[in-house]
């Protein structure tokens, strides 16, 4: 059974998609089989890996689980997938507002295809809205992308106090899997005030790799690779296979 992991912020540009991507390809590198699922309607891990989105995307497999398969793309690089978004995707949440059990539908659709992968990352959008909300229904475990940043700190309160809520009403196997953070520069005295209030609130929950501010992180995505393919010797691509090993290694609680 694979580990379904929902990688979630509501605060836009924490890195969120740069974590999504460059988790699931380092995971891959390790020859875990990772399926990147896009529940973003901006689609940036879709175009973030240069996949080419064809008639079948994750829009119509909220309606119709059955096209999940039909709908996956196998990249060029090996034991990654990719589950694609569009534009599209942003009709969901207005189609699904008054539909029986409008949490539950990602999870349907995970259901068709989980066996076949290790590891199911879900990219969602920068809100607490109905595609995040299905993402924390579908999966077992989240992951928190965190800027090194005061406001950074205001935002995942509100993204705890909905995991609180997800768990105890719709979902009681989530559990947090860590806080990872990002865009870290040394030289930056609130930054490391930050990384100190985090380890205060989430002790053994923060993840002991941290993601540096990397030129070559940021030009990645405009070439269609992860930096684990564009730039391997990187700062960048060697904090993201330390955080694959760290949440290898960090066992999933046990399900009854």
């Amino acid at each position: 059974m694979a580990r379904i992991v929902a990688i979630a912020n509501q605060k836009g540009g924490v890195g969120k998609t740069t974590t999504a991507i460059n988790l699931a390809a380092s995971l891959a590198i390790m020859e875990k089989k990772a399926l990147l699922v896009d529940c973003d309607p901006q689609a940036n891990s879709t175009s973030g890996l240069e996949v080419n989105t064809g008639q079948i995307n994750l829009y119509p497999c909220f309606f119709q689980p059955e096209l999940a398969s039909q709908a996956i793309i196998e990249t060029k690089y090996p034991f990654l997938s990719v589950l694609p978004s569009t534009t599209d995707l942003v009709a969901v949440e207005m189609e699904l507002v008054d539909k029986i059990g409008r949490e539950y539908y990602l999870a349907e659709v995970l259901r068709q295809i989980e066996n076949r992968y290790e590891y199911i990352l879900l990219d969602c959008p920068p809100s607490l809205g109905l595609l995040t909300l299905n993402a924390l229904c579908a999966a077992r475990e989240l992951l928190i992308p965190l800027q090194c940043e005061y406001f950074a700190l205001e935002g995942v309160a509100k993204l705890l106090h909905t995991f609180d809520l997800v768990k105890k009403r719709l979902n009681p196997g989530l559990s947090l899997l860590g806080v990872v953070l990002t865009m870290y520069d040394t030289r930056n005295r609130l930054t490391r005030q930050v990384k100190n209030e985090v380890r205060k609130c989430f002790q053994d929950r923060l993840f002991e790799t941290v993601v540096p501010r990397n030129v070559r992180l940021s030009e990645a995505p405009s070439h269609g690779k992860s930096i684990i393919h564009y730039d391997i010797k990187s700062k960048g691509a060697d904090a993201y296979l330390g955080l694959a090993k760290e949440v290898v290694l960090r066992k999933p609680p046990r399900r009854d």
